[in-house]
């Protein structure tokens, strides 16, 4: 079977899933079955089929497994949304068509991905600024204490959605060039590069580090963090850096936590999210002690679709069921067994991301494929780890599960060129 017939019959699965949610949740409210669930589900199935046959046309030795894992997730975003919320569903089923456009947009008008390292100064410099646009008075909004958003009109979006792809292609690109360079020169045996080879490289990600805490994001700052220190590792084959990486993250952290009030607020939430006092508290422990309720709640098998008790009148149980909580929803409705179900399909998504780093044969396309896969992986890690206790719980998406347009937009981006690096990459091999 060829690659994209491979594709297309991986499309299904998605689409049987929509109708069998939607079924779920119409008996659940009317106790009885319409056909309007097998019509949402043939609607998915159209606009999957749309971006398939994108993909057939432009990129057709691409990888066939990526679009049906990413089509899995947004249909069990897309139910699980609506069983919280239908107005919000209907809004993120927007988003999703925007997604899709933007990612037919990505594979069409972008011929060549190459072509990005020509602007990679002018991306880093307009990544910058879209992270510093929430700190705008009159444009940025404020949420939890933290500067995400921004307005224009009826249209409200994250630019550190956007900025995270800008940098990781300036990184893929700059390193690229300097990699060599960056490992030539041994202090003591150990490898010390230039200032004039690494300083370019470190201004601009301290520039965006030092946004993003101007801003307080701080899941977007773990985010580029990591994927830098992996870039730079698959660029120089040189364990140190990522040894010192993560000493100096955990210097920040200490310095930021001691320091930062709503940082330190967090910190204190995440050791003793059962303190009585911090659990009253406005901003304080709530959050991650009804996270962690519910899911034990859940147990092993869930307590059934629909079942989850997320408010009580107007009083939310669990407060942002819909973005920084799901992930509890999921686990409290489908148990253990679906939390760890959800969390094998983003395993297989970052798999085929590195597969395709793996793959490809020039340094820029193999560090671009490495830091965006590692971009969603650290995004998964950092909001399943937050309201499983494991970190601090921070205001960032689950991808493609989640509500929120600017993830899903940005998301089916990362997509689009993980799509067109292995194409490239897969037509290349067989030559």
């Amino acid at each position: 079977m060829s690659a994209r017939n491979r594709e297309l019959l991986g499309l299904l699965p998605a689409s049987l899933l929509i109708v069998a949610g939607f079924g779920a949740v119409f008996l659940q409210e009317q106790t009885q079955l319409d056909n309007l669930s097998l019509t949402y589900g043939a609607v998915f199935l159209g606009l999957c089929f749309a971006a398939h046959l994108i993909i057939r046309v432009r990129l057709p030795d691409a990888d066939p497994y990526l679009l049906p894992i990413v089509a899995v997730l947004a249909s069990i975003g897309l139910v699980v949304i609506y069983r919280l919320n239908e107005t919000l569903a209907r809004d993120q089923a927007q988003w999703f068509v925007i997604g899709l456009i933007a990612f037919a947009a990505t594979i069409i008008f972008l011929r060549d991905y190459r072509v990005l390292e020509r602007y990679r100064y002018l991306i880093a410099a307009g990544s910058l600024v879209l992270l510093l646009l929430p700190r705008i008075p009159g444009v940025g909004q404020q949420a939890n204490g933290a500067y995400l958003g921004i307005s224009l009109g009826p249209v409200s979006f994250q630019p550190a959605e956007f900025a995270k792809i800008g940098i990781i292609i300036f990184l893929a690109s700059y390193l690229r060039d300097t990699r060599a360079l960056l490992v030539s020169r041994k202090r003591f045996g150990i490898t010390l590069p230039r200032l004039k080879h690494i300083g370019p490289l470190l201004l601009v990600w301290g520039l965006a580090m030092l946004m993003l805490v101007f801003i307080r994001d701080l899941g977007s700052s773990l985010m580029f963090f990591g994927g830098f220190l992996a870039m730079l590792y698959v660029a120089t084959d040189r364990l140190i850096f990522p040894v010192v990486g993560f000493g100096l993250f955990g210097i920040g952290a200490w310095f930021f936590a001691s320091t930062v009030g709503h940082v330190g607020d967090r910190v204190s939430a995440w050791q003793h999210p059962f303190d009585p006092k911090l659990y009253e508290q406005i901003g304080g422990s709530y959050q991650i002690a009804q996270s962690l309720f519910a899911q034990a709640d859940g147990g092993v098998w869930g307590q059934g679709f629909g079942q989850a008790l997320v408010s009580v009148g107007d009083s939310p149980i669990l407060p942002a069921a819909q973005t920084d909580l799901i992930y509890a929803v999921i686990v409290n409705e489908l148990g253990l067994i679906g939390g760890i179900a959800l969390l094998l399909i983003y395993v297989l998504l970052i798999e085929r991301g590195f597969r395709i780093a793996v793959l490809a044969r020039d340094s820029f396309s193999k560090l671009l494929a490495t830091g965006l896969t590692t971009v969603v992986a650290l995004q998964v890690f950092v909001i399943v780890g937050g309201v499983t206790k494991v970190i601090p719980l921070t205001g960032v998406t689950l991808p493609f599960v989640s509500y929120g347009g600017s993830s899903i937009v940005a998301n089916f981006v990362i997509v689009a060129l993980l799509l067109l690096i292995s194409d490239r990459a897969r037509r290349e091999a067989r030559r």
